[in-house]
């Protein structure tokens, strides 16, 4: 007798199992694939504010827009001396 009992319930436990475990990993992969979004979704916002940032200073300070100009193009002002540093070998 109880050793029926012990197989009616590994039968019980896999019916459960097979019930229930494909529904809990489908919502672990959801789960997951959406703490991944969430982290892109940040890290875009923050990207967005920085560039929105930029956009401000290009429209509104000359001075920024003539120094970037500067920089991309490597021209100097009259008088002016440009240092140029590159990377230390380790």
């Amino acid at each position: 007798m109880a050793q029926k009992s012990g197989v009616k319930t590994a039968v019980f436990v896999a019916v459960l199992l097979a019930a229930f475990l494909p529904p809990f990993i489908k919502y672990q992969q959801i789960n997951y694939k959406s703490r991944t979004l969430d982290r892109q979704l940040k890290s875009v916002k923050e990207e967005i504010k920085v560039l929105e940032e930029e956009k401000r200073r290009l429209e509104t300070d000359i001075i920024y827009v003539e120094k970037r100009a500067r920089d991309r193009t490597g021209v100097a002002k009259k008088g002016e001396i440009i240092l140029k540093s590159y990377p230390g070998k380790k």
